[in-house]
């Protein structure tokens, strides 16, 4: 039986910005977002947790259908470069697999608006098979 894609399954925060994984296979994937009012900061700049949520979104959707039935992948950590601000039109994160070994991977996105390279990140993924779910303290 073959896993689902990422983008195939709900993904209730990349609803809320509006990001697409419009491209997935095992070690790559494409998301696009359409800059829109809600994602400006007060400077009418898209803000850099966007363009970070879409650098991780897009390691997670090419780091998947890596996976092993039963495992998943969480974020270790991400660096992100911004270069140039994003005022409008449509933003492109291409994401690929650097490293995959048995419990951690490495991934590096570039974040283009046309030909402009606007951001680039590089991140490491924990994979593994969860035993039980964390509960909340709250």
């Amino acid at each position: 039986m073959s896993r689902p894609k990422l983008a195939e399954q709900k993904h209730p925060y990349a609803d809320l910005i509006d990001l697409v994984v419009d491209e997935q296979r095992a070690g790559f994937s494409r998301c696009v977002l359409t800059v829109g009012e809600k994602h400006l900061n007060p400077h009418h700049v898209v803000h850099g947790a966007v363009l970070y949520a879409m650098a991780d979104t897009g390691m997670g959707a090419a780091l998947y259908p890596t996976l092993d039935e039963g495992e998943i992948c969480a974020t270790i950590q991400i660096t992100v470069n911004y270069f140039k601000p994003v005022y409008e039109g449509q933003v492109v994160c291409v994401t690929g697999v650097i490293n995959r070994g048995k419990s951690v991977a490495n991934l590096e996105s570039r974040l283009m608006v046309g030909d402009t390279l606007v951001a680039s990140a590089n991140g490491n993924y924990s994979i593994f098979k969860p035993t039980q779910r964390a509960k909340s303290s709250g």
